[in-house]
């Protein structure tokens, strides 16, 4: 199967060649999409220049301005179903996700899940170096989504995620409405009400070393008053 490794860029001059060494290392032949929201430090800039030893396997779509979290996962939704891509997976760049995890959700994904989540909360609390303020919130945000949706999901809010490309091809990317990180609450809800099987693989997150955070308070209340109207929206039209 065709695997490609979704990953939105703003600011993260420090991590992409790691990164993108990292993910061409591994075995299964992961190929990488960046999504650049016009980087002022020159991000875009260090994937053109590790372009030239994989052009086969690093792409690069480069938008103008921070445009939001989702949308910049929907466009490259619709580039990697246009290229054919058979497993698309979702991954930050800081390293809070350990890219090896990936051989683990391309498994569940090849063998019984349509979605596979890299789930922080599916075995305890599985977070390092996170403020306990945030690592709360985190965490019972998850349980809201739970209690107002009712979807079995430990991780409603993880950015670490696989989806079969029949998932993306069913679910209709240009109704999704939230764009911040309420777009991984709204695409595993969808997904679950279109009946798919979602799988929660443990992982460890391990909070960034370099670079900066992209979290605000406009992020976080997008996303509570998002979840409420969720049960109330056909989402599988």
């Amino acid at each position: 199967m065709r695997k490609l490794v979704i990953i939105p860029t703003y600011n993260e001059k420090e991590n992409v060649a790691a990164m993108i060494d990292k993910v061409l290392s591994l075995d299964g032949n992961f190929n990488i999409l960046f999504v650049d929201d016009g980087s002022p430090d020159g991000t875009a800039d260090i994937i053109r220049d590790k372009q030239k030893g994989a052009p086969e396997r690093i792409n690069l779509i480069c938008r103008s301005g921070k445009l939001g979290l989702g949308t910049a996962y929907i466009a490259g939704f619709k580039w990697a179903l246009e290229a054919g891509y058979d497993l698309i997976f979702e991954m930050d760049c800081d390293f809070s996700h350990n890219p090896d995890d990936l051989l683990r959700l391309a498994s569940r994904l090849e063998s019984d899940a349509d979605v596979a989540i890299g789930s922080r909360y599916v075995r305890g609390v599985n977070v390092v170096n996170w403020p306990l303020g945030r690592l709360l919130m985190s965490y019972f945000a998850s349980k809201y989504v739970k209690i107002v949706t009712g979807m079995p999901v430990c991780d409603a809010t993880a950015g670490f995620v696989g989806y079969r490309a029949e998932v993306l091809r069913t679910i209709n990317l240009d109704r999704v409405q939230m764009i911040g990180y309420g777009f991984q609450i709204e695409m595993k809800y969808t997904a679950w009400k279109h009946g798919f099987n979602i799988a929660e693989e443990s992982i460890i997150f391990v909070d960034r070393e370099a670079g900066t955070s992209k979290m605000s308070s406009g992020i976080f209340g997008e996303a509570f008053f998002g979840v409420l109207k969720l049960p109330f929206r056909n989402v599988t039209k």
